[in-house]
């Protein structure tokens, strides 16, 4: 259907229009990062480019600089409290750690469960999946307490055990990924033909050898887009890793510790934001060769 030059502008600019309200709290974010603090608290007004960018709010945060050293650069008074509080590098480490293996395990496991629920018929199928499907819906604040319980008396706390810490935080992500990483394989395999299986069975290969080598190849575009999902998920998840862990402080609690009593710490709070994005960002862009196809996967019918 032909359309008019007049139509077409106008849909490229509402397009503008809608990515930059969406962009635009990203950008904020970033400008106020490189801000220093008599800009960030400027009693004029907003201050959006009568300052001199400066990278002290990531060299404390991300490399570990003495805040206090900074602040004495800068002519600012501040108790020897503040010196190092603010150094996240172990809590970026803590937050990689956690998510990759929560994303493993989470896939891993929706990978075989999400082909024998799209493969195998048995008794009480569809049940099963509605009860997957309603475990999404019970938020995480209704097992908080119940869960804090069982993992002290397992002695999984951090306090406890650090390397239990971890695993303890890895299941439990794990687990709370798990239910949508199922559903969404399931519909990925269910978009590959069973006539597929069936061929290669006939050809003499084995249930394993055709979910290895024939099905698992075709999906990998699936897997891609799932396991981004549950990165972005294990990366964002605070109210879990703040009730869970004292030791270990995952990039959401750690900046949750910048709001002190005398004032939130905008600059480093931003700075940890814009840093704390960039390991998702290289996730997605290593496996982006296969999300576009995995996002699209079961689109067109053929």
């Amino acid at each position: 259907m032909y359309r008019s030059q007049a139509s077409v502008i106008l849909r490229d600019i509402l397009a503008v229009l809608v990515v930059g309200a969406f962009m635009f709290p990203l950008f904020w974010w970033g400008l106020t990062s490189i801000k220093p603090d008599y800009a960030i608290f400027d009693k004029d007004g907003i201050n959006w480019f009568s300052f001199e960018p400066t990278l002290e709010n990531y060299r404390v945060t991300v490399l570990g600089q003495s805040r206090l050293a900074t602040a004495e650069d800068q002519g600012i008074a501040v108790g020897s409290a503040g010196a190092g509080s603010y150094d996240s590098r172990q809590s970026l480490f803590d937050s990689i750690i956690i998510a990759l293996g929560a994303t493993l395990v989470s896939v891993g496991v929706a990978v075989f469960a999400a082909y024998g629920l799209s493969r195998m018929a048995f008794r009480g199928r569809g049940s099963y999946l509605n009860w997957v499907l309603g475990q999404r819906f019970m938020p995480p604040v209704a097992i908080v307490v119940p869960l804090v319980l069982i993992y002290r008396d397992f002695g999984m706390r951090d306090v406890n055990n650090i390397f239990l810490g971890y695993l303890g935080l890895v299941l439990i992500y794990a687990l709370m990924n798990l239910p949508i990483a199922l559903l969404l394989m399931k519909s990925f395999f269910d978009d590959v033909p069973k006539d597929v299986d069936e061929a290669a069975m006939i050809d003499g290969a084995t249930r394993w050898q055709v979910f290895w080598k024939v099905v698992l190849p075709m999906v990998k575009g699936g897997v891609a887009a799932c396991a981004v999902l549950c990165f972005v998920f294990s990366w964002t998840e605070f109210l879990i890793s703040l009730m869970l862990t004292t030791d270990i402080r995952t990039v959401p609690v750690k900046i949750s510790t910048f709001v002190t009593s005398t004032g939130n710490e905008w600059g480093y709070i931003s700075a940890l934001g814009m840093a704390g994005v960039i390991p998702g960002f290289i996730f997605i862009l290593l496996v982006q060769r296969h999300l576009v196809r995995g996002l699209t996967l079961g689109s067109l019918k053929e």
